[in-house]
């Protein structure tokens, strides 16, 4: 674990993941699957750190100074930000801090998700039960809550499938049918920046680990934040 508790900055727990090999996306003949998920295919990572949390409003305050989320409390998951927003927040905290934080991408996130190496196959990230790791649609009563009062996955990852949604590092690019190693999106896209994981909003079908979905880089909701990697 990495905490970073200098400069008056709040902690922030990283959780590190050893690398290795995995399926990444959906098979062809998943009809629960949307098309952007397919095909299943095997993908290389090297090691990293990942976020516990996601990141909370009052860190995002503490390096802003301003706070963007409409429903605010320190607690709650930093919400209504962009893409290009969380590249200023990062390069202010790195400043701030002299680490190199980042995006998690695509790869990562995923892999991250599905538990690592020690993944144990579930449905929804991190149980085959997503009342008990997911904050959706049917138990949120439509609103945030804070970060990690559900379980955390198998590699102790909080609020992967649910409360707010998440960018991670990539261009949008269709998955290729053959083996990848570290890959990193495209190197630009028309389509936008990709973002995993469900939020406090939506089905908890969105807390499945290969789902993802896509949205312009300036684009802003409350359903969406993010979580530090390095």
């Amino acid at each position: 674990m990495i905490a970073n508790a200098q400069n008056n900055l709040p902690e922030i727990e990283m959780i590190f993941v050893q690398g290795g090999t995995f399926q990444m996306g959906s098979d062809e003949n998943d009809e629960s699957a949307m098309h952007i998920e397919k095909p299943k295919h095997k993908v290389s990572v090297s090691d990293f750190h990942i976020g516990k949390y996601e990141v909370s409003q009052r860190l995002w305050e503490e390096v802003m100074g301003t706070n963007p989320s409409k429903i605010k409390d320190d607690n709650l998951p930093v919400s209504n930000v962009s893409w290009n927003d969380v590249q200023e927040f990062i390069k202010r905290l790195n400043k701030i801090s002299n680490k190199e934080y980042r995006l998690p991408t695509e790869a990562e996130w995923e892999y991250a998700a599905r538990g690592g190496n020690q993944s144990q196959g579930f449905i929804f990230i991190g149980s085959n039960h997503p009342d008990s790791v997911a904050w959706h649609f049917d138990n949120s009563d439509k609103l945030p809550h804070a970060v990690g009062t559900k379980q955390p996955n198998e590699l102790d990852i909080y609020d992967m499938g649910g409360n707010v949604q998440e960018w991670v590092n990539d261009w949008y690019d269709a998955y290729p049918k053959g083996a990848q190693n570290n890959p990193k999106g495209a190197k630009s896209s028309d389509i936008g920046k990709v973002l995993r994981g469900g939020h406090y909003s939506i089905l908890s079908t969105h807390g499945r680990p290969a789902w993802r979905c896509v949205s312009n880089p300036n684009f802003r909701s409350s359903y969406i934040g993010f979580r530090l990697a390095m």
